[in-house]
This record gives structure tokens, C-alpha cells and sequence, in this order.
């Protein structure tokens, strides 16, 4: 028989991946400012060191990014407000800083990694006051590819909580543009975050049982399974 704490936990990560699909087709967010505390929650409840567990779920967090992130982009795309030119050039420079960032995150105190969660939460909230609308440029599109990406390894989040902002105050996107080019950038995002801790955390003592690095396998199948049908239902 299950015990009771394994089935609560089941369902926690579950109803989690529902609304990280949903919130990121709905809004182009990876889902991981939502993801994390609930990760780092059931890990220590499992009792993994507190350090341990942040880079377990900021790993993790990822790993359930990318494949929400291209569920939710086809149904944007479906819609034809992805910007596909824009979202890969943003991605790509995404892709080399989440594995800088997530290379930084696998040698750095749990403690310092919470405060920049928490820190880049409320940066994301101030960048929506802005109002401001530059003209477009591929240099502006490296440049905010690459600091968004290093946030977002980081952090373990997709960067979408960012991007999404920054993408319409400061690059002039259309809020519809940027929820749709978003998925396309913080997929690449997240994939250079996963390298990163897949490597750096191969053969790291205390992980739980099915891991490949610091990435929960189990909590990745519970939270993906959810999120990737519920991110259709988001975007349309």
C-alpha cells in the first residue's frame, strides 16, 4: 500500500505541472517561480540537505521548462504570434548564459541561489512599471538573450518571467508577440541549464535514487506529464 506522505506528494507535484503548463502557455513563463518552492519543499521533506535540494530543484525546474515551453509554443505558433527569427537569436545567447548561470548555481551556497530567486521575482514585477518602446536590434537581442539566460540558470526558471517584461518595455514587442516568442526563447534558455547541471552533478553524493546530475527524474516525470497537455490549454 502507498503511504499517505507519498500519495500527497504525487498529487502536490502533479496539480503543480497543471498550473506551470497552463500559466506558461497562457503568459510565455517557464513555470519555475511556481515550480521551485514546491521542489525544494518535497525534497527537504525527504530529507535533502537544504543546498542539495535548491540545485535538485532549480535543475529539475528546468528540465520540465523545456518541454512545457515547446507544448505551449505550438499553439502560439498555431496562432501565428511567434516571432521566430527574434526567439531564436534571444534563445541562443539564452542557451550560453542559462549554462554559465547554471554552472555558477551548481558551485554556489543554497542560501545565496534563494536570495536570487527571490530577488529576480520582484525585478520581474518592477520591469512591468516601465513603459518605454527602443526601437529593435539583434544587439539588444543578444544582449538581453545572454543576462536573461544567466538568470535563468541561475535560478532554475525558463527566464519567461523576464523576458515576457522586457521583451515589451524595452524591446517593443506586442504583449501576444512576446507571450508567443517567449516560449521559443526560454526553451533554449532552459536547455543550457540542463546541460549545465546534468553535468555538474554527476556523481554528486546525497541525490535521490533516479537522477541524471542534479536533475529528480521522478519529479521531473510528474511535473512534465501534467504540464506539457495543460500548456495547450494555456495557449489557446
Amino acid at each position: 500500500m502507498i503511504p499517505e506522505s507519498q500519495i500527497i506528494y504525487i498529487l502536490v507535484l502533479l496539480a503543480t505541472g497543471i498550473a506551470v503548463g497552463f500559466f506558461c502557455g497562457l503568459l510565455g513563463v517557464g513555470g519555475g517561480f511556481l515550480m521551485v518552492p514546491v521542489q525544494i519543499w518535497a525534497l527537504s521533506s525527504q530529507g535533502i540537505e537544504s543546498t542539495l535540494a535548491t540545485r535538485i530543484a532549480f535543475a529539475t525546474s528546468l528540465a520540465v521548462v523545456l518541454p512545457t515551453a515547446i507544448s505551449g509554443c505550438k499553439g502560439h505558433s498555431c496562432r501565428g504570434v511567434v516571432m521566430w527569427r527574434e526567439g531564436i537569436i534571444i534563445g541562443l545567447f539564452g542557451m550560453l548564459g542559462g549554462f554559465f548561470g547554471g554552472t555558477i548555481a551548481s558551485h554556489a551556497p543554497g542560501e545565496l541561489l534563494r536570495m536570487l530567486f527571490g530577488i529576480l521575482v520582484i525585478l520581474a514585477a518592477a520591469r512591468m512599471l516601465l513603459d518605454e518602446r527602443p526601437e529593435k536590434s539583434i544587439v539588444q537581442y543578444m544582449i538581453w538573450g545572454l543576462a536573461v539566460g544567466v538568470l535563468s540558470g541561475l535560478t532554475g526558471i525558463g527566464g519567461g518571467l523576464m523576458l515576457v517584461p522586457i521583451m515589451i518595455a524595452a524591446l517593443g514587442f506586442s504583449i501576444y508577440q512576446a507571450i508567443g516568442t517567449s516560449s521559443v526563447a526560454i526553451s533554449f534558455n532552459a536547455l543550457g541549464g540542463i546541460i549545465a547541471y546534468a553535468i555538474n552533478g554527476w556523481g554528486v553524493e546525497g541525490l535521490p535514487r533516479y537522477c541524471l546530475g542534479y536533475i529528480d527524474l521522478q519529479q521531473f516525470a510528474l511535473l512534465a506529464a501534467s504540464s506539457i497537455f495543460s500548456a495547450q490549454w494555456g495557449a489557446n
